[in-house]
């Protein structure tokens, strides 16, 4: 999506030939098989796991660290097995691909910002209009899942409200936050605004 983006406002007439079906196919594959790759190896890491003790965690889904966490005193384990090793995998696992991809995601918007020096005042606004949108989504969505797994391999009771912000809340802002950059739905929103005032 930022490549897209970057194409758009850095090089807007070659466009239709730099993203070619061909590269935008190819971008949602790598995307898939990334993952596939990712989800494969985190359920190979439960499925290791032997589970012995009650079987209910405290969290809204099932999430890898939740599952690693002490049930109701110290001596009983959800999993039976030493856990540290699996923890701390996962901990470079998920806590890296979060990092990586926000990081790169960061010096994209960077270079984007940084060319939109040679354009006009208007092609400015536009393009700061759009990436705007993309910086908040992507800051309402990576923040909250580094804060959850670039730490140590444990739950803490505000987890529970950062799971719920970026599975449910982050999903259901992101179209709101795109269509208000639209020209038509913005009208549309003063509209209907005038009429319940009214």
């Amino acid at each position: 999506m930022s490549y897209d983006l970057y194409v758009a406002i850095c090089k807007p007439l070659h466009y239709t030939t730099i993203m070619r079906q061909g590269l935008c196919q190819l971008l949602v594959v790598v995307a898939w098989i990334g993952g596939t790759l990712h989800a494969t190896v985190q359920i190979l890491f439960i499925v290791s796991l032997t589970f012995c003790g009650p079987n209910v965690i405290d969290h809204f889904m099932c999430d890898f660290f939740s599952l690693l966490e002490l049930a109701c005193n110290d001596t009983y384990r959800l999993a039976c097995t030493d856990t540290h090793i699996i923890a701390l995998t996962v901990l470079a696992n998920d806590g890296a691909i979060c990092m990586v991809i926000f990081t790169l995601l960061l010096i994209s918007y960077g270079v984007i910002i940084h060319s939109m020096k040679n354009l006009s005042q208007e092609g400015r606004l536009k393009a700061l209009s759009t990436c705007g949108s993309h910086i908040i989504v992507v800051l309402l969505f990576f923040v909250p899942c580094i804060f959850m797994y670039v730490r140590t391999p444990s739950t803490l009771p505000i987890d529970k409200f950062l799971t719920v912000f970026y599975i449910v809340v982050t999903p259901m802002l992101s179209p709101l936050i795109y269509t208000l950059r639209n020209g038509e739905m913005k009208n549309t929103m003063k509209k209907l605004w005038t009429r319940k005032r009214k």
